[in-house]
């Protein structure tokens, strides 16, 4: 297997092959808690006003994400894995905005394949992905700008079992907590990312499911799904 690393939305626009798209602080982190709780579907979109106009079509939708780190303005619920597993996703539909990581899905469009990226579904994306001539593996970073230690740690966490290895999870877990993101969960005076959060995206292998993503009706639609083989360790 070839396996590339790339970096930001620029790595991701080029990505080929098998294509993993990371945002650990926070989208597809929350993404995973939703559908972990039970939620049928996440619905990837770049503008806030699609989200609006699929809550239209589908008004049992959730609203999920953030601009800014902010939960946007009518929508449900912020990008915030805490908050999420907190609420009833149970069959819902999920529609995600972020300013990193989904932007990175809709950036990748000449992949053959995109899976949603995070420390909580690692092994199960590595299983995913065992076959594939050409994996790409994408840290979306800091509005997609690539600098992000907590992404790019779970770069290394993926590309490492990818061929063969692992990594320290105490080194793992600690580069994300002192990430630039990690230290902003942890601080009290910042109220739209939380140390729950931050808890949250460091359970490394949490769920044993991958989320590929799929066109339905020119929508990308990510899903959990269990992969059926295992990775040799």
């Amino acid at each position: 297997m070839q396996i590339a690393e790339r970096h930001g939305l620029t790595g991701a626009r080029g990505a080929r092959g098998q294509v993993v798209v990371i945002d650990v602080l926070r989208a597809f982190t929350t993404a995973a808690y939703a559908l972990a709780g039970g939620a049928a579907r996440i619905v990837l979109v770049a503008d806030p006003a699609d989200s609006f106009a699929l809550k239209q079509r589908w008004p049992d939708a959730v609203l999920a994400g953030e601009d800014g780190g902010r939960m946007i303005p009518g929508f449900d619920v912020g990008n915030s894995p805490e908050a999420v597993e907190a609420m009833d996703m149970a069959g819902r539909t999920v529609v995600l905005r972020s300013s990193s990581g989904t932007q990175g899905v809709v950036a990748a469009g000449d992949a053959d394949q995109v899976f949603l990226g995070s420390l909580v579904v690692a092994e199960a994306t590595v299983r995913a992905l065992r076959g594939a001539g050409l994996a790409t593996i994408v840290a979306m970073g800091h509005a997609g700008t690539g600098d992000g230690p907590e992404d790019v740690a779970c770069q290394q966490l993926l590309a490492a079992r990818l061929r063969g290895r692992d990594l320290d999870r105490p080194s793992l877990v600690a580069a994300v907590a002192d990430s630039p993101a990690g230290r902003t969960a942890r601080d009290p005076a910042v109220d739209y990312i939380t140390p729950g959060d931050l808890a949250r995206a460091v359970a490394i292998d949490r769920f044993d499911f991958a989320m590929p993503v799929v066109r339905e009706d020119g929508l990308l639609v990510a899903r959990a799904v269990t992969p059926r083989t295992t990775s040799p360790r």
